[in-house]
């Protein structure tokens, strides 16, 4: 966490200027979990009967709070969104929902969700997957831990990530360089600009 961290600090009063929402961390997450999405298009895919069908767009369903609890919007097409797009449609989105203004096609036609029981405490914890999807990636708080680097102890942040997929359909290798690449593209943001 602590490359997206970074990032953030030195970047979040210009980003808020110029484009009026806050620089959060989920724009990181679900950026990240679109580009994994499209090089692993398994994880994005679903059983339909007998078949397997490819998507070749990423509708992220995102977690978000509301007077009635917990409900999980769509967010489409971001593997075309930008962290400033997905910033201003998650406040949109968090906005009906606080505003009880939510429909149904406002949550229909996910492809992948996104869920971040960090909000609320969550060190560790495996999230269900929302059928007809394959997988959902779960994020926990970020707390400070020892970590070693370069052979020395260091204070870092760490949060713990989960996914949950549909072996049926995704092989443990394909999800777990899933859920490596995801990391890996939010702890150093530059590997999405550069395509790694």
């Amino acid at each position: 966490m602590s490359g997206i961290m970074a990032l953030r600090e030195q970047y979040k009063d210009g980003f808020e200027k110029k484009h009026g929402v806050k620089l959060g961390f989920m724009s990181a997450f679900l950026s990240a979990s679109a580009a994994m999405l499209k090089e692993f298009p398994i994880v994005n895919a679903t059983i339909d009967g007998g078949d397997i069908v490819y998507r070749n767009y990423v509708d992220i369903s995102v977690a978000v709070s509301s007077p009635r609890g917990l409900v999980v919007p769509v967010l489409r097409n971001v593997e075309n969104m930008s962290y400033m797009d997905i910033e201003k449609e998650l406040g949109s989105l968090a906005l009906k929902a606080r505003n009880d203004q939510i429909a149904i096609e406002d949550m229909a036609g996910g492809t992948f969700t996104v869920s971040n029981g960090g909000v609320f405490g969550s060190l560790m914890g495996t999230p269900i997957i929302n059928p007809p999807q394959s997988a959902i990636l779960g994020m926990h708080a970020t707390k400070m831990r020892p970590v070693v680097v370069a052979g020395k102890v260091e204070i870092r942040p760490v949060m713990y990530l989960a996914l949950t997929y549909d072996h049926r359909l995704i092989d443990g290798r394909e999800a777990v360089l899933f859920l490596a690449g995801v990391r890996d593209k939010v702890e150093d943001p530059r590997r999405l600009l550069l395509g790694l």
